[in-house]
């Protein structure tokens, strides 16, 4: 049965998720969005294409785990005539003066003890599992191809071994290349030796420069090589997940594709890189967002703007259902493209000025916020001020109603207020004046219309409804983590939306129903509001019991059913382990603390 159970290799280029076994379940053809050749997670409880693995006959156990601090996933795996250990990759390093990312995944085998006896299976499908692949064989390569696609693998091992998949002892180490229909013309061997000790050493080195904190420093490590991973480097982009339609609880359609990158997400994907100093990952995203601002603003579209863009050209965003493939334990339906794309969500405007706003501050970035950016920034900081007060989808994209939801409109003031800070920056006082007043009125009717009766923020304006984006306000300064109104906030979101330690986003009926699960993201929302006002003990028996819930090789999703502790949803989640992140630095002892005990 498919669980989340899984690693995830990749080099931002590709990505493949892999299960405790080592069978490669998720991985899109050619690009972090492509077609899924590798399909399995979503193919019911027994699927018999769309993976690739290895059979260890007899198989008593397996073991999993990262080389640390890299995007190299080992297994190990006993069976009844010895021991194998597989190494899963996706090649990732400097070569010829810029980044070597080809979309190629590597797969080492090595005997480790006696002579484990082995069957390699490689099962690919085309079109969502409508095609079965078609095999022509080559002198050291064998082609699985579609319509139009081709899948090449390229081995050291038998090529009759692999295709009628028979069982064999592996005496000496394999590897199999498996990637674009390229001819690969050096030693099979070597090539995986040299592409997997280069690999090592990128990764290593690229966690080296990174900014942690000192507690949880392998939980951090880990999600931010994760959130490395999602992102597309081709363009950019940072994908919400990596999978489409795992659904987000049993036995329900909530079930979504987030392969593409949602503007609500850059202000904290951006703040969690910046923390990381993770910089050229974060400048590569900015710029995708600033684009974004530009494109629409030339073209007087600002209003038009998607709250969801494909991670590159040549993606279809019109959502549709499929039926070639069962679903997520069968889960269905299963989903191409994201309907939230024709959504009105007004947080958007906010989003993409506090995004764009790192340009005017940071040093470090090679392109700085000019008035250029500053005037097509007005533009949306004008459609922000006319959409503040009006209805929308809200943040978490409710399908069948709209109403004026609070934190949409507390990210449109915030589009005001950084302009407001943006202008004086770059010497415009009088501008500046004007839009911290228009501001001011805003955020007074904001917190007059949105307080209830009870002096708790709502999340939506006029009525009483218990929301967990009310706990952002103070971080994205909206009001003060000390004022009265967030504590009794707080209060309200522990007594209405915590379940056994984790925070729902909403509790009240949607378009499919109630929900059941906990969201991930508002239980680290809620672990940074306590810390914020000083209950730090409280923050940290939460953040501990989350940390017990990632996977067994440190990975989160989107979702917990919190009565199991199990994750569900799409996975693995980039808001998930932005929240990690976010949350440990804000916990964390300093290091002077940790090491010198130092006040």
């Amino acid at each position: 049965m498919s669980s989340l159970d899984l690693g995830v290799v990749g080099n931002c280029s590709i990505a493949s998720l892999i299960d405790r076994n080592g069978r490669h379940v998720w991985h899109g053809l050619g690009r972090l969005d492509g077609d899924p050749v590798f399909n399995a997670l979503l193919g019911g409880n027994d699927p018999q294409a769309g993976f690739m693995d290895v059979v260890v006959d007899g198989m008593k156990v397996s073991r999993q785990r990262y080389v640390p601090n890299t995007a190299i996933l080992e297994t190990t795996i006993e069976g009844a005539g010895g021991t194998a250990r597989i190494w899963d990759f996706a090649p990732r390093f400097r070569r010829f003066g810029r980044m070597f990312r080809p979309p190629m995944l590597v797969r080492r085998l090595e005997p480790v003890a006696g002579r484990p006896r082995i069957t390699l299976r490689l099962r690919p499908t085309f079109g969502y599992g409508a095609h079965k692949s078609q095999v022509t064989v080559g002198s050291n390569h064998i082609r699985y191809y579609g319509d139009a696609s081709v899948l090449r693998l390229t081995t050291d091992a038998s090529l009759n071994y692999v295709i009628h998949e028979t069982e064999f002892s592996l005496d000496r180490p394999l590897t199999l290349i498996v990637g674009a229909d390229e001819s690969i013309t050096d030693n099979v061997d070597q090539l995986s030796r040299s592409f997997l000790s280069e690999t090592e050493l990128y990764w290593q080195g690229w966690v080296r420069d990174l900014n942690i904190p000192f507690d949880w420093q392998v939980a951090v490590i880990r999600a931010a090589i994760t959130l490395k991973l999602c992102s597309y480097e081709d363009t950019g982009a940072v994908l919400a997940a990596l999978t489409t339609s795992v659904p987000e609880a049993a036995a329900t359609v909530r079930n979504w594709d987030y392969r593409f990158t949602w503007l609500r997400d850059a202000f904290f994907t951006v703040t969690a890189l910046n923390r990381l100093s993770a910089t050229r990952t974060m400048e590569s995203y900015v710029r995708f967002i600033v684009d974004v601002v530009e494109a629409g603003s030339s073209r007087g579209e600002v209003h038009n703007i998607a709250p969801l863009f494909p991670i590159a050209p040549g993606t279809d965003t019109v959502e549709r259902l499929i039926d070639t493939l069962p679903g997520y334990r069968g889960y269905g339906p299963v989903r191409i493209g994201n309907a939230a794309v024709g959504q009105r969500q007004n947080d958007v405007y906010g989003s993409m000025v506090l995004t764009a706003a790192q340009m005017f501050w940071d040093e470090r970035l090679p392109r700085q916020g000019d008035v250029e950016l500053y005037r097509q920034l007005c533009v949306v900081g004008h459609e922000a001020h006319r959409a503040a007060l009006t209805p929308d989808a809200g943040l978490w994209e409710y399908r069948e109603r709209e109403e004026v939801h609070t934190f949409s409109a507390a990210m449109c003031w915030a589009a005001q207020h950084r302009l407001g800070l943006i202008a004086r920056r770059v010497g415009f006082d009088a501008e500046s004046r004007e839009w911290l007043a228009k501001a001011g009125v805003l955020r007074q009717e904001i917190l007059q219309r949105g307080t209830t009766s009870e002096g708790w923020l709502s999340g939506v304006l006029d009525r009483d409804m218990a929301d967990a984006s009310s706990l952002v306000f103070p971080e994205i300064g909206l009001l003060r983590s000390d004022d009265p109104r967030f504590h009794a906030t707080l209060d309200m979101v522990s007594k209405r939306l915590m379940k056994n330690g984790f925070l729902m986003r909403y509790v009240e009926a949607d378009d499919f129903g109630a929900p059941s699960n906990a969201f991930l993201l508002c239980t680290f929302w809620y672990i940074d509001a306590l810390a914020s006002v000083g209950r730090r003990e409280e923050a940290l028996e939460l953040f501990n019991n989350v940390l017990a819930r990632r996977n067994h090789v440190g990975l989160l999703s989107e979702d917990l059913d919190p009565r199991t502790g199990e994750l569900w949803g799409n996975f693995p989640q980039t808001y998930s382990q932005v929240g990690l992140i976010l949350s440990a630095m804000r916990l964390s002892r300093s290091w002077e603390e940790g090491l010198w005990h130092a006040s």
